[in-house]
């Protein structure tokens, strides 16, 4: 059975063709008028660390130039639910981790995935790669933060344990990559360095959900606590802002590509903030799907790709015009975009991570 949605984007029209007399849900592609529909390939499985199964699909390249397209390109499993994942700053690696307790990394050119050991005790909260290297962070909820070299995945190059409560969320400053932050469900921030591995500053306000550093020049933080998104000024730990207005719980953060707008989820809606007036400039209601996850489209800047239960919306901000792609089997969890490859991840509590382009 095939049905065809028309999806109005920068005023031209095409059509998404979504196939779904596969077992799961299948690929899916998009065509300008007439041409060849975007078509895809299953690749072999692999037994990968026991359970995690891989599935590759070839992107048919499409005849039109400039034309848009969305469609499933590649998909791994674990064994337990997926938290998170993060693009490397070339694009070649993507981290996931999870309830497995260790993170997966996914080699976008061979794609082979490593595994880190299993040493946190507990489900990984969140996983960030240092700006242009190849090491990577984890948070957990065993109350510890443990730094990782993809280059040598099998052991832990640090680690901070015994921290008091949960660590919910971390990221790495993109200018000064031996700069990094986490917060805890107290609503602490932390900021510390890499060399030597040590805490600089505690700040006992705002971040308890997750945080984000502004991209390109890490001047300010995002932090979400609460139904609150907070905007700190990195180098004097002041509050510049406070969004406010959404009605649940703010689980979510992510910046546009150059720092000027900031999007909120929580399961009700997402919230569109601009950094220069302080306004919600966008919102779109969940309408019962609930929200879960954002990120904006590496390639199009006016497009939204949120993760709700078991589906991506892709919204036009700017039109105001959303479509829904079924893409999982349970919550996706966290999105991922790489501007280099064009690519957007996935990570969902049914187990799979999967690539979209």
């Amino acid at each position: 059975m095939h049905f065809e949605v028309k999806f109005d984007i920068y005023h031209l029209r095409y059509a998404f063709i979504v196939q779904d007399d596969l077992e799961t849900f299948g690929d899916i592609g998009s065509l300008e008028d007439n041409v060849e529909s975007f078509l895809s390939n299953d690749g072999g499985d692999g037994n990968i660390y026991g359970a995690m199964k891989q599935t590759i699909t070839e992107h048919k390249p499409e005849s039109s130039k400039g034309g848009f397209s969305f469609g499933e390109v590649g998909c791994i499993r674990t064994r337990n639910k997926v938290t998170c994942c993060h693009f490397s700053s070339d694009g070649k690696l993507l981290a996931s981790a999870g309830h497995d307790k260790k993170a997966v990394l996914w080699n976008m050119d061979t794609l082979q995935t490593e595994t880190t050991p299993e040493e946190h005790q507990f489900l990984i909260t969140d996983v960030r790669f240092r700006p242009n290297s190849t090491q990577l962070a984890t948070a957990s909820f065993d109350k510890s933060v443990r730094l990782w070299d993809a280059a040598n995945p099998g052991y832990c190059l640090n680690s901070y344990t015994g921290h008091s409560s949960h660590v919910m969320s971390l990221d790495f400053h993109p200018k000064k990559n031996d700069l990094f932050c986490f917060c805890d469900s107290n609503d602490e921030i932390r900021y510390w360095t890499i060399s030597p591995f040590s805490c600089t500053r505690v700040s006992k306000q705002g971040g308890s959900a997750q945080v984000r550093f502004q991209p390109i020049t890490g001047q300010l933080l995002a932090a979400a606590s609460d139904k609150v998104v907070s905007i700190f000024d990195v180098e004097n730990d002041r509050q510049l802002q406070s969004f406010q207005g959404h009605t649940g719980v703010v689980n979510y953060l992510c910046w546009d590509l150059n720092g000027d707008l900031l999007a909120s989820v929580s399961e009700e809606s997402v919230k569109v903030w601009s950094l220069n007036t302080g306004d919600c400039i966008h919102e779109l209601s969940s309408n019962g799907n609930q929200f879960h996850s954002c990120v904006f489209h590496p390639s199009y800047s006016a497009l939204l790709v949120i993760g709700g239960m078991r589906s991506l919306e892709l919204w036009n901000m700017v039109e105001n015009k959303s479509m829904t792609i079924p893409a999982h089997e349970n919550i996706v969890a966290a999105l991922a975009q790489s501007p280099v490859s064009g690519m957007v991840a996935s990570a969902s509590h049914d187990s799979s991570v999967k690539l979209w382009k």
